[in-house]
């Protein structure tokens, strides 16, 4: 599943093939993605220019010159791949940019989960997230009072985007192991110095993720040394040698070491 650095490589992908050029065409071959876009409105972005590619949490924001916005959340499988004209595309294309220089930006999403929609200009963009990792106005103390009335184990409450915007499964997890905290402990009872530390090693593990560009679902860059604990069960920790654990919350997997994270 994407996560806040793969969207971020994603981003990059589609910034450097859209951004300056004009929509010619707009395919949406799924009806998942019709449901969202239907012709109607995806016809409305034929003529329009690409001044921006923007990323806020797990989504990717194309800003029009017309002032609509094109929003693309890829959920668990999506990506994005680049066709030149009269390239074949994917197999599991779901819908295709077309820009005026001939090249095409592809949606490719083996369970056609992805969100794709346009957005008005003024309306709410991205409605009811909290702040991305790299934001001023994430601190330990906006922390605190976000976790505050919540006591479900603090792992969950990571991936609640309502705390944390872009944070998922993998990186808590590693968040977690770096801050020395133990998975299963309630979000509630985490007091100023833990905060502190959790707030640093959040912003630590996606910056150094994002710096690497890698996305961990590609089978090619899935390096051994890449996680911390994420699907490391059984192996040592890193850090004091204890063999890693895994247990299930929220129907999924959590990876850390029993010792460390106490």
């Amino acid at each position: 599943m994407p996560e806040l650095p793969e969207v971020a490589f994603a981003a990059g992908v589609a910034r450097a093939v859209a951004v300056g050029r004009t929509i010619t065409s707009i395919q949406v071959l799924h009806h998942a993605q019709r449901r969202v876009l239907p012709a109607r409105r995806a016809r409305l972005l034929v003529g329009d220019r690409v001044d921006a590619v923007e990323r806020r949490g797990k989504t990717q924001l194309f800003r029009l010159t017309s002032g609509r916005v094109l929003t693309v959340h890829f959920r668990m499988t999506g990506d994005w791949v680049v066709r030149a004209a009269g390239e074949a595309l994917p197999p599991r294309a779901r819908a295709v940019l077309a820009f005026d220089d001939g090249v095409r930006l592809v949606l490719d999403d083996s369970r056609a989960l992805s969100v794709i929609a346009l957005v008005e200009p003024g309306a709410s963009l991205v409605p009811g997230l909290g702040p991305d990792a790299d934001d001023p106005d994430f601190t330990p103390a906006s922390l605190g009072a976000v976790l505050a009335t919540r006591r479900i184990p603090i792992k969950l409450a990571l991936l609640d985007q309502r705390v944390v915007a872009g944070l998922g499964n993998i990186y808590a997890a590693e968040a977690l192991w770096s801050a020395k905290i133990d998975p299963r402990r309630p979000a509630n009872r985490l007091r100023s110095l833990r905060l502190k530390r959790l707030v640093a090693a959040i912003r630590s593990v996606l910056a150094k993720a994002t710096r690497h560009a890698e996305r961990y679902y590609s089978r090619g860059l899935a390096a051994p040394n890449r996680f911390a604990v994420y699907d490391r069960e059984g192996e040592p920790c890193r850090r004091c040698g204890s063999r890693i654990k895994r247990i299930v919350q929220g129907a999924r997997s959590t990876y850390f070491c029993a010792k460390c994270q106490s």
